[in-house]
């Protein structure tokens, strides 16, 4: 008899191993299949997906288990997280979530799809799980350099504290102009750019060479009030401003890929319209808006602009002579808003060439797939398998009891049958 029970023990261990080493791996085949998908798309240039997903609310994070370069980066809130929460998109296919911290901002990938910079200044190593903050807090950082090294930001000097005097009147102005940076998000190292006095900064674009930046922002704080802002040229290592010219309230810097790849052309976001505070909703639906570009090496407007619909936010990437553009798809419910990737021509035409899930907010491909324009990778499904410790444990426990209930129940019947007839 105890033989026996020793047996079914055994059997039951190892079946639970069986079952719980089935459950941490996805079928061979499948996984075969969607490896080499993956290496032929890679093979021909198709490394961004064209369509993803909802992750599942299990699915593991970047610390948790890496899985390597980014092949794309969204926003979603409909995690287990229940906030903005990135979702990573790995070049293998695999889906992993990078939580944002309370009331945390979206970072910036870096151009290999390597790391992503927190706003906070920590660095998460996409491949290694692993995260330091090299950098102090109160940065915000605007651009990547095109050679991933350097880091364009900016840094609050504003008091964090008002003070009164005992008749209550206000003892200190605690708006001060904001610092300009140049950082080695590696090592930690920062450098202030002497780039005039801007109460703040909006935007900024590195030229194609890295020898030059383009910063946006109100140069005082009256501008903020009126949300006017400001456009200059600067030397990053000197600090020399090359030219400057004034953008108002209808036009703005069109993003951190601004710069157009040929260094001829930099590219604003503009809108005709109301404009300020003031507007209602229905006036500033009613905007239309348009790309402009002005000439890099005077700031004199050149070539004609290109019409783009309202819901265009910034310019990601250049594919020729395409502008790729981050957008979003509208729906009854603005909860069910979807964010894409297009890619506008000059002659009109508009091309979607990724989209994310219903709920997504932002959306983010590495520099270096931008460059080379690997669009039109395979559609990434999310693996059910790709999921924490904990969750396993959570699986595993239950169905170990269960057995064990099981096993003992038929030990003891076992036990009762075979006593009965003596």
């Amino acid at each position: 008899m105890g033989t026996t029970g020793r047996r079914l023990r055994r059997g039951a261990t190892v079946g639970v191993a069986l079952a719980l080493v089935a459950l941490s791996a996805p079928p061979a085949t499948a996984a075969t299949s969607t490896a080499a998908t993956s290496t032929a798309a890679a093979g021909a240039g198709g490394v961004v997906p064209a369509r993803v997903h909802q992750p599942w609310l299990w699915q593991a994070t970047v610390g948790q288990r890496p899985t390597g370069p980014a092949a794309l980066v969204f926003f979603t809130s409909r995690t287990r997280f229940l906030e903005s929460t990135g979702v990573l998109v790995g070049r293998d296919g695999g889906y992993r979530l990078i939580p944002l911290h309370v009331a945390e901002d979206h970072g910036l990938l870096s151009p290999d799809g390597r790391h992503y910079l927190r706003p906070s200044g920590e660095l998460l190593d996409l491949t290694t799980g692993r995260q330091h903050r090299p950098l102090h807090t109160g940065m915000r950082p605007l651009a990547w350099s095109p050679d991933g090294q350097r880091v364009l930001s900016t840094r609050s000097n504003n008091d964090e504290v008002i003070s009164f005097g005992p008749d209550n009147q206000q003892l200190n102005n605690p708006e001060k102009p904001d610092d300009l940076l140049v950082l080695d998000p590696y090592r930690g190292v920062e450098q202030v750019v002497a780039a005039g006095t801007f109460a703040a900064y909006a935007a900024a674009a590195w030229s194609p060479g890295g020898d030059l930046v383009a910063v946006t922002g109100a140069p005082d704080e009256a501008a903020t009030i009126a949300e006017r802002q400001r456009l200059m040229v600067i030397d990053p290592t000197s600090g020399i401003p090359r030219w400057q010219v004034e953008l108002g309230d209808r036009r703005m810097l069109a993003g951190p890929a601004a710069w157009h790849p040929d260094g001829r052309r930099i590219a604003l976001l503009a809108f005709d319209g109301c404009a300020g505070l003031g507007c209602t909703a229905e006036q500033t639906a009613a905007r239309t808006w348009r790309i402009e570009f002005l000439d890099a090496a005077t700031g004199q407007p050149l070539g004609e602009p290109l019409p783009v619909s309202a819901s265009t936010t910034e310019i990601v990437g250049w594919r020729g002579s395409d502008t790729v553009v981050k957008q979003s798809i509208e729906a009854d419910r603005d909860e069910d808003r979807r964010a894409v990737l297009a890619a506008l021509s000059p002659g009109g035409g508009r091309e979607v060439l990724v989209t994310a899930p219903p709920g997504s907010t932002d959306l983010a491909v590495p520099g270096d797939l931008l460059t080379r324009a690997a669009f039109g990778g395979p559609e990434r499904q999310p693996s059910p398998f790709a999921a924490p410790l904990w969750c396993y444990l959570a699986v595993a426990v239950p169905t170990v009891l269960v057995v064990a209930l099981v096993l003992r129940r038929l030990l003891r019947r076992r036990v009762a049958t075979g006593a009965a007839p003596a």
